[in-house]
């Protein structure tokens, strides 16, 4: 490519714009036009970091609208994505549909192995299916390969770093000393729900309750993070000054950085609160990700779904001398940014 050549990001979820905005910075001679789907704070977060971008679709709460809004989006994007000489998405099969009809070549970033632990997910297969179709795909090296190459995808073209995705953004992270202003209180704990309505997910009855209703008891206050799926109302009853609901989007990485610990029925702010040195602890509702099982193994997480087990390790550790340490992701970043210009660059 030429210095000038064009980048078009695709961001369709709330992780996005960090990630992106951070390997963005640090790729040379690319010029880049973004576009963002409307799903919970994504638009908000994409505004925040700084992305000048145009926004295509949206997401739905609703298990058949959130389907077939898939094909939905990718025909949208067919016709509206910019022309670009690359295209950098993550699990994000709509944009590299429509790159392929575009003829743009891809780039895609996914960590996402959850059928390599799960059967019967039809819609998860199909999802990592058409994601063996990107040009590369660049995955951590926790990452179960043989989730793309069993759809055919070349193992020349699968890419690894010894890291995790939340590595690249948390590296440029700079604390707000003034964050906790926003809030209530000056110590807590961050509290999300697990996606109920996710076709991976089992569980039909979250954990929050519980978990609000036992560091309540222990003192602690919280920051509560509703998906607005359902799960809004499981913060009423208490004090805003005990659990604090935020009426927009707030910096997760500051969340994280200045917590006394991060719960997640998911995995990405836990694995931000790790990679950062914070206590971290999981409630997936499943076998976990590949990546969330090696930095369960290294001691970086915690992933159990008993509420007890979660509060006895916050006790232990949110009271501990651990100090957060950014050299791994500093590491971790100038890896993939390399390994991002040995694609565009040839």
């Amino acid at each position: 490519m030429n210095t000038q050549d064009t980048a078009w990001i695709d961001l369709v979820s709330p992780s996005h714009p960090f990630f992106f905005a951070s390997l963005a910075k640090h790729l040379d001679g690319l010029d880049i036009t973004t576009t963002v789907r409307k799903k919970t704070e994504t638009v908000d977060l994409a505004e925040e970091v700084g992305f000048d971008f145009k926004t295509v679709g949206r997401d739905f709460s609703q298990k058949w609208l959130k389907i077939a809004g898939i094909p939905a989006r990718t025909i949208q994007l067919a016709f509206q994505a910019p022309n670009s000489d690359i295209a950098l998405c993550s699990r994000n099969i709509m944009c590299i549909l429509a790159a392929k009809t575009r003829g743009i070549p891809t780039v895609h970033f996914t960590d996402n192995d959850v059928t390599a632990h799960r059967n019967g997910l039809t819609l998860e297969k199909r999802y990592n299916q058409l994601e063996s179709l990107a040009n590369y795909n660049i995955v951590p090296s926790a990452f179960e390969t043989q989730e793309l190459t069993k759809w055919h995808a070349e193992p020349s073209q699968i890419l690894t770093y010894d890291g995790y995705k939340e590595d690249v953004y948390v590296a440029d992270f700079e604390p707000n000393k003034r964050f906790t202003e926003q809030l209530p209180f000056k110590e807590y704990i961050v509290i999300r729900p697990e996606a109920l309505d996710a076709t991976y997910v089992d569980a039909d009855q979250s954990l929050v309750p519980d978990l609000l209703e036992l560091a309540v008891a222990e003192g602690y206050n919280v920051v509560y993070l509703p998906r607005g799926r359902g799960d809004k109302h499981f913060s009423d009853g208490y004090p805003s000054d005990t659990v604090f609901t935020p009426n927009k989007a707030l910096n997760g990485l500051d969340l994280a950085w200045h917590s006394q610990g991060v719960l997640t029925g998911s995995g990405t702010m836990a694995r931000e609160a790790a990679c950062m040195g914070k206590p971290a602890v999981s409630f997936f509702p499943n076998s976990p990700l590949s990546v969330d099982q090696a930095m369960v193994s290294d001691g970086e997480m915690i992933h159990t779904r008993s509420p007890n087990e979660i509060i006895d390790y916050l006790i232990r550790t949110s009271k501990s001398e651990l100090k957060p340490d950014l050299s791994r992701s500093k590491k971790v970043q100038s890896e993939v940014t390399e390994l991002v210009q040995s694609i565009y660059l040839n």
